[in-house]
Protein backbone atom coordinates (compact mmCIF):
# COMPACT_ATOMS: atom_id res chain seq x y z
CA UNK A 1 0.00 0.00 0.00
CA UNK A 2 2.87 2.38 0.83
CA UNK A 3 4.39 1.70 -2.59
CA UNK A 4 1.09 2.55 -4.28
CA UNK A 5 0.67 5.71 -2.20
CA UNK A 6 4.18 6.88 -3.00
CA UNK A 7 3.68 6.17 -6.69
CA UNK A 8 0.38 8.08 -6.75
CA UNK A 9 2.01 11.11 -5.10
CA UNK A 10 4.89 11.04 -7.60
CA UNK A 11 2.59 10.69 -10.60
CA UNK A 12 0.37 13.47 -9.26
CA UNK A 13 3.23 15.95 -9.05
CA UNK A 14 4.58 14.94 -12.45
CA UNK A 15 1.12 15.24 -14.02
CA UNK A 16 0.41 18.61 -12.43
CA UNK A 17 3.83 19.95 -13.43
CA UNK A 18 3.56 18.85 -17.05
CA UNK A 19 0.01 20.16 -17.33
CA UNK A 20 0.95 23.52 -15.76
CA UNK A 21 3.69 23.95 -18.36
CA UNK A 22 1.26 23.04 -21.13
CA UNK A 23 -1.34 25.52 -19.87
CA UNK A 24 1.11 28.40 -19.43
CA UNK A 25 2.61 27.87 -22.88
CA UNK A 26 -0.82 27.73 -24.49
CA UNK A 27 -1.84 30.93 -22.72
CA UNK A 28 1.33 32.68 -23.89
CA UNK A 29 0.66 31.48 -27.42
CA UNK A 30 -2.72 33.24 -27.26
CA UNK A 31 -1.17 36.51 -26.03
CA UNK A 32 -2.49 36.32 -22.46
CA UNK A 33 -0.80 38.15 -19.59
CA UNK A 34 0.60 36.47 -16.48
CA UNK A 35 -2.81 36.38 -14.78
CA UNK A 36 -4.29 34.61 -17.77
CA UNK A 37 -1.35 32.22 -17.90
CA UNK A 38 -1.72 31.35 -14.21
CA UNK A 39 -5.44 30.78 -14.62
CA UNK A 40 -5.01 28.51 -17.62
CA UNK A 41 -2.12 26.67 -15.94
CA UNK A 42 -4.16 25.98 -12.79
CA UNK A 43 -7.21 24.84 -14.77
CA UNK A 44 -5.10 22.56 -16.95
CA UNK A 45 -3.22 21.12 -13.99
CA UNK A 46 -6.24 20.53 -11.74
CA UNK A 47 -9.17 20.11 -14.14
CA UNK A 48 -8.80 16.42 -14.91
CA UNK A 49 -8.10 15.37 -11.33
CA UNK A 50 -10.97 17.48 -10.01
CA UNK A 51 -13.40 15.85 -12.43
CA UNK A 52 -12.05 12.43 -11.44
CA UNK A 53 -12.53 13.10 -7.73
CA UNK A 54 -16.05 14.44 -8.24
CA UNK A 55 -17.09 11.43 -10.33
CA UNK A 56 -15.56 8.98 -7.86
CA UNK A 57 -16.93 10.82 -4.82
CA UNK A 58 -13.44 11.52 -3.44
CA UNK A 59 -13.78 14.44 -1.03
CA UNK A 60 -11.92 16.71 -0.46
CA UNK A 61 -10.58 17.28 -3.97
CA UNK A 62 -6.95 16.19 -4.27
CA UNK A 63 -5.33 19.63 -4.62
CA UNK A 64 -7.21 21.06 -1.63
CA UNK A 65 -5.38 18.77 0.78
CA UNK A 66 -1.86 19.41 -0.52
CA UNK A 67 -0.92 23.08 -0.71
CA UNK A 68 2.40 22.22 -2.38
CA UNK A 69 0.56 21.25 -5.54
CA UNK A 70 -0.75 24.80 -5.84
CA UNK A 71 2.64 26.28 -4.94
CA UNK A 72 4.37 24.09 -7.53
CA UNK A 73 1.81 24.99 -10.18
CA UNK A 74 2.19 28.70 -9.46
CA UNK A 75 5.97 28.56 -9.63
CA UNK A 76 6.09 26.42 -12.76
CA UNK A 77 3.56 28.62 -14.55
CA UNK A 78 5.49 31.82 -13.76
CA UNK A 79 8.82 30.35 -14.84
CA UNK A 80 7.29 28.91 -18.00
CA UNK A 81 5.59 32.17 -18.92
CA UNK A 82 8.66 34.38 -18.47
CA UNK A 83 11.52 32.02 -19.33
CA UNK A 84 10.28 29.76 -22.11
CA UNK A 85 9.90 32.40 -24.76
CA UNK A 86 9.40 31.58 -28.43
CA UNK A 87 8.56 27.90 -27.91
CA UNK A 88 7.33 26.39 -31.16
CA UNK A 89 3.96 24.70 -31.50
CA UNK A 90 5.73 21.41 -32.12
CA UNK A 91 7.27 21.51 -28.65
CA UNK A 92 3.94 22.29 -26.99
CA UNK A 93 2.89 18.70 -27.60
CA UNK A 94 5.57 17.30 -25.25
CA UNK A 95 4.28 18.61 -21.88
CA UNK A 96 0.73 18.04 -23.08
CA UNK A 97 1.48 14.40 -23.91
CA UNK A 98 3.22 13.91 -20.58
CA UNK A 99 0.26 15.35 -18.68
CA UNK A 100 -2.09 13.14 -20.68
CA UNK A 101 -0.09 10.05 -19.79
CA UNK A 102 0.39 10.76 -16.09
CA UNK A 103 -3.18 11.87 -15.42
CA UNK A 104 -4.72 8.99 -17.39
CA UNK A 105 -2.85 6.40 -15.34
CA UNK A 106 -3.68 8.25 -12.12
CA UNK A 107 -7.39 8.20 -12.96
CA UNK A 108 -7.26 4.50 -13.72
CA UNK A 109 -5.33 3.81 -10.50
CA UNK A 110 -7.91 5.53 -8.30
CA UNK A 111 -10.79 3.80 -10.08
CA UNK A 112 -9.05 0.43 -9.73
CA UNK A 113 -8.70 0.95 -5.99
CA UNK A 114 -12.50 1.24 -5.83
CA UNK A 115 -12.97 -2.14 -7.56
CA UNK A 116 -14.94 -0.69 -10.45
CA UNK A 117 -15.44 -2.56 -13.72
CA UNK A 118 -12.55 -2.64 -16.18
CA UNK A 119 -14.39 -0.48 -18.70
CA UNK A 120 -15.15 2.19 -16.10
CA UNK A 121 -11.52 2.10 -14.95
CA UNK A 122 -10.38 2.74 -18.53
CA UNK A 123 -12.95 5.49 -19.08
CA UNK A 124 -12.01 7.17 -15.80
CA UNK A 125 -8.42 7.20 -16.97
CA UNK A 126 -9.40 8.88 -20.23
CA UNK A 127 -11.61 11.47 -18.52
CA UNK A 128 -8.85 12.35 -16.06
CA UNK A 129 -6.31 12.61 -18.85
CA UNK A 130 -8.23 14.79 -21.28
CA UNK A 131 -10.45 17.05 -19.16
CA UNK A 132 -7.76 19.52 -18.12
CA UNK A 133 -6.79 19.99 -21.76
CA UNK A 134 -10.43 20.53 -22.70
CA UNK A 135 -10.78 23.31 -20.14
CA UNK A 136 -7.47 24.82 -21.27
CA UNK A 137 -8.64 25.03 -24.87
CA UNK A 138 -12.02 26.48 -23.88
CA UNK A 139 -10.34 29.23 -21.86
CA UNK A 140 -8.09 29.94 -24.84
CA UNK A 141 -11.22 30.32 -26.99
CA UNK A 142 -10.50 27.34 -29.24
CA UNK A 143 -12.43 24.14 -29.93
CA UNK A 144 -10.86 21.47 -27.68
CA UNK A 145 -8.41 19.48 -29.76
CA UNK A 146 -9.88 16.22 -28.52
CA UNK A 147 -13.17 17.12 -30.28
CA UNK A 148 -11.77 18.45 -33.54
CA UNK A 149 -12.21 16.60 -36.78
CA UNK A 150 -8.93 15.82 -38.51
CA UNK A 151 -6.98 16.21 -35.24
CA UNK A 152 -4.25 13.74 -34.33
CA UNK A 153 -5.19 10.95 -31.91
CA UNK A 154 -5.54 12.20 -28.34
CA UNK A 155 -8.17 10.48 -26.21
CA UNK A 156 -7.50 7.28 -28.17
CA UNK A 157 -3.90 7.30 -26.93
CA UNK A 158 -5.12 7.58 -23.33
CA UNK A 159 -7.64 4.77 -23.87
CA UNK A 160 -5.05 2.37 -25.31
CA UNK A 161 -2.41 3.16 -22.69
CA UNK A 162 -4.90 2.82 -19.85
CA UNK A 163 -5.96 -0.62 -21.05
CA UNK A 164 -2.32 -1.70 -21.19
CA UNK A 165 -1.91 -0.54 -17.61
CA UNK A 166 -5.04 -2.47 -16.59
CA UNK A 167 -3.96 -5.69 -18.30
CA UNK A 168 -0.47 -5.52 -16.79
CA UNK A 169 -1.93 -5.10 -13.31
CA UNK A 170 -4.31 -8.02 -13.88
CA UNK A 171 -1.32 -10.10 -14.99
CA UNK A 172 0.22 -9.38 -11.57
CA UNK A 173 2.89 -7.09 -12.93
CA UNK A 174 4.05 -4.63 -10.28
CA UNK A 175 1.91 -1.50 -10.04
CA UNK A 176 4.94 0.72 -10.54
CA UNK A 177 6.05 -1.06 -13.71
CA UNK A 178 2.48 -1.12 -15.04
CA UNK A 179 2.05 2.59 -14.34
CA UNK A 180 5.24 3.65 -16.08
CA UNK A 181 4.52 1.32 -18.99
CA UNK A 182 1.04 2.75 -19.46
CA UNK A 183 2.31 6.32 -19.19
CA UNK A 184 5.10 5.68 -21.70
CA UNK A 185 2.69 4.10 -24.16
CA UNK A 186 0.32 7.08 -23.98
CA UNK A 187 3.17 9.57 -24.34
CA UNK A 188 4.74 7.69 -27.26
CA UNK A 189 1.43 7.15 -29.05
CA UNK A 190 0.57 10.84 -28.78
CA UNK A 191 3.94 11.93 -30.18
CA UNK A 192 3.70 9.27 -32.91
CA UNK A 193 0.20 10.44 -33.83
CA UNK A 194 1.33 14.06 -34.09
CA UNK A 195 4.43 13.16 -36.05
CA UNK A 196 2.60 11.05 -38.62
CA UNK A 197 -0.74 12.90 -38.57
CA UNK A 198 -2.74 9.88 -37.39
CA UNK A 199 -6.44 10.58 -36.95
CA UNK A 200 -9.63 8.64 -36.39
CA UNK A 201 -11.48 7.78 -39.63
CA UNK A 202 -14.29 10.10 -40.62
CA UNK A 203 -16.70 10.23 -43.58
Amino acid sequence: MNDVTGLVILLTYLAVSASAISGALEARKHDMDIVGALTVAFVTAFGGGTMRDLLLGRIPIFWLVDQWLSIATFGIAVVTFYILDGVSDRLLVIPDALGLGFFSILGATYAMQMDLSLLIIALMGVVTGVFGGILRDVLCNTIPSVFKRNTELYATCAFIGTWIFIFLVKLNVGISIASWAGTLVIFALRLFAVRFKLTLPFP
